[in-house]
């Protein structure tokens, strides 16, 4: 089964109601996903702010919480590629914690989903084709 790299903004989705969500949770049907273990501290980070703004109670955000916890997401440990994060990061002028994702793809020549738009077009306007062509959009499996 293909494999590929998904963010949070893609995993938030499957838990949480909101445009996309028809299109995450076809990728987490239909192939096998892997994020590093950083996606639960920005997962987290994701349903505080949502009940902040009374999008959730705080009772949602623990049981969107345990959802993800019980899915099928592959969780890898974030050292062996947080140098290769810090390295894209400077060559791409992109925060870390995102290229924590793209160092994940790299390592395990995996493509990664994302539901933001922005990085994506961002990355396409590279001129290195391992990485212009890394990233795919949540779009892409609706």
């Amino acid at each position: 089964m293909t494999v590929y790299v998904v963010d949070a903004s893609v995993v938030v989705k499957w838990v949480v109601e909101e445009a996309g969500t028809e299109a995450a949770l076809s990728l987490l049907k239909n192939y096998d996903v892997v994020a590093p273990d950083l996606i639960l501290a920005e997962c987290a980070n994701i349903f505080w702010k949502k009940v902040r703004r009374g999008e959730l109670s705080a009772a949602e955000a623990r049981f969107a919480a345990l959802m993800i916890e019980g899915s099928e997401l592959q969780l890898r440990g974030m050292l062996p590629i947080w140098l290769s994060a810090i390295e894209l990061a400077a060559r791409i002028d992109h925060p870390a914690y995102d290229c924590l994702y793209l160092a994940l793809a790299l390592k395990e020549q995996l493509q990664f989903v994302t539901a933001d738009e922005s990085l994506v077009r961002k990355l396409r306007q590279l001129s290195d084709p391992q990485i212009r062509d890394l990233a795919l959009p949540l779009k892409d499996f609706a």
